[in-house]
């Protein structure tokens, strides 16, 4: 039997595709899947509590407001108010699910919004 070798990624090709994406595309996209990440995190999808993580939720939403801090200059009110209303609303959701709330100022990410209260 002859078995046929894995196909390897063309990564010349996958280099030509990155490069012909904008920069705020990047962001926004990476983004975009950091609050799709916390939201399952945090339980609020069709699953509920099968993927709840707290722990790892507060990661993914202090990487996402780091994310969206430095790239406040970068990308246009058009992108980031979405974005940040977003973040906003994922905070509320950890303060809320959170047993022993943090302190304002001290939940995920509000080292960069300023404390969220909800």
């Amino acid at each position: 039997m002859s078995e046929t070798p894995p196909e390897t990624p063309d990564f010349d090709a996958m280099t030509r595709d990155i490069a012909e994406v904008p920069a705020v595309e990047v962001i926004v996209t990476v983004a975009v899947n950091l609050m799709s990440a916390a939201a399952v995190k945090l339980g609020l999808t069709e699953e509920g509590d099968a993927h709840k993580d707290l722990d790892e939720a507060r990661k993914l939403v202090h990487a996402l407001a780091g994310l969206l801090d430095a790239s406040t200059t970068e990308i246009s009110s058009f992108h980031a108010a979405p974005l940040r209303d977003g973040l906003k609303s994922l905070q509320l959701a950890f303060r809320e699910a959170s047993l022993v709330p943090d302190e304002p100022g001290q939940g995920p990410g509000e080292k960069y919004t300023g404390p969220i209260y909800g």
